[in-house]
């Protein structure tokens, strides 16, 4: 099976990992094809174990134990990206200057703490559906890029990553279906 680990924190905010450390991570933990994606913290890999909790836990320990700082980690898997992409909560926004983007949860949360769609106070950033684990937004360039990340973990009291959709796109034309 062909998974994507989505780390936060990496190759930012003094963070830099080269992709050979990334790679050798995966690899001694028993991970096949070994790769990453854009230098922004995506690894794809394949395991025949499916226990995503596991293999998540596994790899942040072993980031850990080599980065010496703690690295959390979001497994997808290629169908769960696809239907990311399927659901298009995007359709009805303007895109001139629009970052379409996708911030991924470690769970789906029970109760969601703002009414959607949402606008980021002081900002135009804009929250504007959430699906399973995964919250979707919008923003208009200005530095708002981060902004639902840094919302969202305000809100929520948790760990998320977020990565612009066309990644996520850029990731199943690369790597493909399982």
């Amino acid at each position: 099976m062909r998974l994507v680990a989505f780390l936060r924190g990496i190759n930012v905010g003094g963070h830099i990992v080269k992709k050979e450390k990334l790679q050798e991570a995966f690899v001694s933990l028993g991970f096949q094809n070994v790769s990453t994606y854009k230098q922004s913290g995506n690894v794809i890999f394949e395991t025949n174990r499916d226990n995503a909790a596991e293999i998540q836990s596994e790899i942040e320990k072993r980031l850990c134990a080599m980065l010496g700082y703690e690295v959390v980690v979001f497994i997808r898997s290629l169908p769960q990206l696809k239907s990311i992409l399927e659901f298009e909560p995007f359709k009805s926004q303007e895109n001139e200057d629009a970052s379409f983007l996708v911030t991924f949860l470690p769970r789906r949360p029970i109760d969601f703490p703002v009414t959607l769609p949402y606008t980021i106070p002081k900002s135009t950033a804009k929250l504007i559906a959430i699906k399973d684990k995964e919250v979707y937004s919008v923003t208009h360039g200005g530095g708002e890029g981060a902004l639902p990340n840094s919302f969202l973990e305000s809100k929520l009291k948790t760990k998320t990553t977020t990565r612009n959709v066309n990644v996520i796109r850029e990731l199943l034309e690369r790597y493909g279906q399982d």
